[in-house]
């Protein structure tokens, strides 16, 4: 059984919707890879990211905005024949989206992503202070192409 490429958008995003991290990866000054899980929220194409202020991933991001983020969802091991190791596989759907990321400074649209993600996790929105909003950096990755494979499905 092959991988097969997922064409459909709605279905893209849906396993984004699925899932509950994303690993995001950045290429640091030195042009070494750095990749770390995040909590995230997605609206209308645009992912949504937040963190501490400063840090190692920041001031990759500030130096070079371009990312990958991955998402994958629905594994479920499976096999043709117990006793032929080669036979066991892995069901699973992915998406990768390619972008870059714009950090939100605006407090208004920071408490909006912001609730992007919270509605994802608690479902629901909340009201965030002034110093809250002040002391998290919040991003967004705008996606110039989604790629989406499933295997097994």
């Amino acid at each position: 059984m092959k991988s097969r490429p997922i064409e459909s958008r709605s279905t893209i995003y849906e396993i984004i919707q699925k899932c509950e991290v994303c690993h995001v990866a950045m290429v640091d000054r030195e042009n070494k890879p750095y990749v770390l899980p995040f909590n995230f929220g997605f609206e209308n194409g645009t992912i949504y990211l937040h963190s501490a202020p400063e840090g190692k991933k920041i001031s990759i991001l500030e130096h070079n905005h371009q990312v990958c983020i991955a998402f994958s969802t629905d594994y479920l091991l499976r096999y043709q024949h117990e006793e032929v190791a080669c036979s066991w596989s892995m069901k699973y759907r992915s998406v990768l989206a390619y972008g870059h990321i714009e950090f939100l400074e605006d407090l208004t649209d920071k408490a909006r992503a912001l609730n992007v993600i919270m509605k994802k996790y608690a479902g629901r929105e909340y009201t965030f202070g002034r110093p809250a909003l002040m002391n998290v950096k919040v991003y967004q990755c705008v996606a110039d192409r989604f790629e989406g494979r499933t295997y097994g499905y």
